[in-house]
């Protein structure tokens, strides 16, 4: 029996997908050609909202925000699965686990914090248009992303601390990074009291940002509906949809993961969801807002030296 606290020799080996041998060569080649897309995406999407002064604006300030936190997010974890595919190593030493597990938790908690303040940005573009620009000015904006960044962190680290307290019975992680339902799985002590805690935290920074996130849209979808002209509405449409469809594609990996009791977690489903929200979404992301958004196309057709689009 060991802990995060108490060193048991080389660390943890991560399983990975070695289970089904034949699928890692096809795996490899996948998931790299998707983190190469994730990279040039996001970085694409930061670059335009600093270079585009049309694209100075509280939305796409946000919006850089979560590009960053996609290439933070997938990079802590797709290179060591890169590795583990490889079959060059399996191993992840105790303070490496410590650091995945603690950044990527905190990436992952700012970014549900984020995705309820891009959805207030969404309710008064919406529903408050004439006061918008007053509403969200840029140092509330501002406040408002160093609220996300600092509330990620602080959950993060609460529930890391909480984790390292807790006795583990062996090395072996069935996944392909250090998670946390995984951890749960390992542990070899009645540990209720420290899981509860642990629960109470993912609720705080996943089933309220949805509850939150579901009542903005409720309001704009109200708004929507009073809008008389149809070219209107699919303008309030189309400014709400692209954070809509991110919205659903992280709150249901996040969900099934983080929002399930221990018991009925499977590890081998674990690891294929975590694929989705580790590389899927992320690479996903940028191509939602490009290819539904006129602003940001017209911004890539002017970098690109090709005029401005004007469809």
């Amino acid at each position: 029996m060991g802990s995060f606290n108490t060193s048991l020799g080389g660390g943890f080996i991560l399983v990975g997908f070695s289970d089904w041998p034949q699928l890692e060569i096809i795996f490899f080649i996948y998931i790299l050609i998707f983190y190469s897309l994730t990279l040039f995406g996001n970085t694409t999407i930061i670059a335009l909202s600093r270079m585009d002064p049309q694209l100075h604006t509280p939305m796409y300030f946000f919006l850089s925000h979560l590009s960053f936190l996609d290439l933070c997010f997938t990079t802590s974890t797709v290179p060591q699965l890169l590795i583990n595919l490889h079959g060059l190593d399996r191993t992840i030493s105790y303070g490496g686990c410590v650091a995945q597990l603690l950044i990527s938790l905190a990436l992952g908690s700012t970014e549900s914090l984020l995705l309820v303040v891009m959805a207030f940005d969404r309710y008064a573009a919406v529903c408050r248009p004439l006061h918008y620009m007053t509403i969200m000015h840029p140092l509330l904006c501002q406040a408002l992303a160093v609220v996300s960044w600092v509330g990620g962190l602080v959950n993060s680290l609460i529930q890391t601390s909480l984790m390292m307290t807790m006795p583990l019975c062996g090395h072996r992680l069935n996944h392909f990074f250090c998670e946390m339902p995984v951890f749960l799985k390992l542990a070899c002590e009645d540990t209720e009291g420290t899981e509860a805690k642990m629960f109470v935290a993912r609720v705080v920074i996943v089933a309220i940002p949805a509850v939150l996130i579901l009542g903005s849209y409720a309001q704009i979808a109200r708004a929507v509906l009073r809008v008389k002209s149809t070219a209107g509405r699919r303008k309030a449409i189309g400014t709400c949809g692209s954070h809509l469809l991110v919205v659903s594609l992280f709150y249901g990996s996040a969900t099934y993961t983080y929002l399930q009791p221990k018991d009925s977690y499977s590890e081998s489903k674990g690891k294929f969801v975590a694929l989705f929200y580790t590389i899927i979404t992320p690479m996903f992301n940028p191509l939602i807002y490009t290819l539904r958004n006129k602003d940001v196309k017209g911004a890539l057709w002017k970098v690109l030296g090709r005029g401005t689009a004007t469809g």
